[in-house]
């Protein structure tokens, strides 16, 4: 029981920058179809079953104690990164305008930086819906942030299939959920300050799992 708990609450603190992102989507009317959200669960699901696969292969090297304590290091590490990016980015002002993505020399990767730095650019067109293919760079970016997190859980002893499910399930979840809200609550953009709760969720868990 108490495995499937934090399990949940894990999956739980992974999605929260879905509901962040889809926040941010449905304050400026971006319309996210069914679509695109269930690819960029997929996305999620991917990401985490490859990052635990590598936490799997870790495993082998280490004790069960030790690998244990290395997952929870791992997870606090993560934690403190979100928060210090959360501080970082409240101090720095808002550019006036945003930059072009298409100034970037590598297209792959840096259609994928931009989108983590601001995810609204994620809509190319500037048709107001995110389209499958612009999806597709919007849930690997949003997966880039829980890859180290995947390596710490698998080293935690976390199912790999169930932990991706439930990723998945939750990231898309939320994601359709802060699209919603977005929408209802344009007035409210202070609900968005509460995006460093990922990086203290996290800091909870690896130290309950040390």
């Amino acid at each position: 029981m108490y495995l499937y708990l934090s399990l949940i609450l894990l999956a739980f603190t992974l999605s929260l920058d879905s509901c962040s992102v889809g926040l941010t989507y449905g304050l400026r009317s971006v319309r996210i179809p069914l679509r695109s959200i269930i690819i960029i669960g997929m996305c999620s699901a991917a990401v985490m079953l490859v990052s635990m696969g590598i936490g799997h292969m870790i495993a082998k090297v280490f004790s069960p104690v030790i690998a244990t304590r290395i997952g929870g290091l791992v997870l606090i590490g993560i934690g403190i990164w979100v928060l210090y990016q959360f501080f970082r980015s409240e101090k720095k002002e808002e550019p006036k305008q945003e930059e072009k993505v298409w100034k970037l020399e590598i297209a792959s990767l840096g259609l994928v930086i931009q989108i983590l730095r601001k995810p609204t650019v994620a809509d190319f067109d500037k048709s107001g819906t995110i389209s499958a293919g612009e999806a597709l760079l919007l849930g690997i970016a949003l997966s880039v942030d829980s890859f180290g997190a995947g390596i710490g859980a698998s080293l935690l002893g976390y199912v790999p299939a169930m932990m991706a499910i439930l990723v998945a399930i939750m990231s898309s979840l939320f994601l359709f959920i802060g699209m919603k809200l977005g929408t209802v609550l344009s007035n409210m953009k202070w609900l968005q300050k509460f995006t460093f709760l990922p990086g203290v969720l996290l800091i909870i868990i690896g130290i309950w799992k040390m």
